[in-house]
Order: C-alpha cells, then structure tokens, then sequence
C-alpha cells in the first residue's frame, strides 16, 4: 500500500492551470488550477486538490463532494435555498445533484472527494 503526503497543502506550489469554470456568471470568468491524487482502493472517486480565483459562477457537478476548504473564504446558495458563508477550517458536505451559485470573494483552495 502506498501512502500519498501533500504536505503542507495550503501552500503546494505545484498545481496545474485548468479550464476556466464551465457557468461564470462573473467576467472574466474565475480561473481554477488543480492536482488530482490517486488512491489505491478509491474506485472511481476522484480526490485532490482544487483552486479558483474570486468570481461567481454555477455549480456543475452531480456527484456528492465533501470538500475542506485550506485557504480563502466565500459562499454557496443553493437553488432555493438560504446563502451560506465558509472560510478556511470550514468543512463542506454537498449531497448529489445539489445545484446553487458559488460566489468566492477570496482565492479559495479545497481538499476534495468527488463520490461517483
């Protein structure tokens, strides 16, 4: 069994620039960098770790995420539902298929586990 260590992962230099998110309701659209992991064992569920620079935009994915954010703060409202803020320390569970408007007023960086 291999064991991965990022250390210090708030700071990790060595992220990948990736497409611009897929719904900016900000413009210019919020960029996003990232570094996938792979865990023997996982399946098909995809971890890592994601960064985006402030903006406004729509949530794409289906999948349940729980996310842990390391750095930067913002909110989510969820379609029909009440705006909740979060910041670095905070922990997030979203159900599948859970719709809403990211709004990020700082760089955000999060440790994520997509399920699939």
């Amino acid at each position: 069994m291999s064991i991965t260590i990022l250390r210090q992962s708030a700071q990790l230099a060595d992220l990948q620039a990736q497409e611009p998110v897929a719904i900016p309701l900000t413009q210019p659209p919020s960029k996003t960098w990232g570094r996938a992991v792979e865990v023997a064992g996982a399946g098909n569920n995809r971890c890592g770790i994601w960064e985006c620079s402030p903006g406004r935009f729509e949530r794409q994915l289906a999948s349940a995420e729980t996310m842990h954010i390391l750095t930067g703060s913002g909110s989510f409202t969820p379609t029909d539902g009440e705006r909740m803020e979060f910041k670095a320390g905070d922990t997030l569970f979203f159900p599948a298929n859970t719709t809403g408007v990211w709004e990020l007023t700082e760089t955000l960086r999060k440790m994520y586990v997509v399920m699939v």
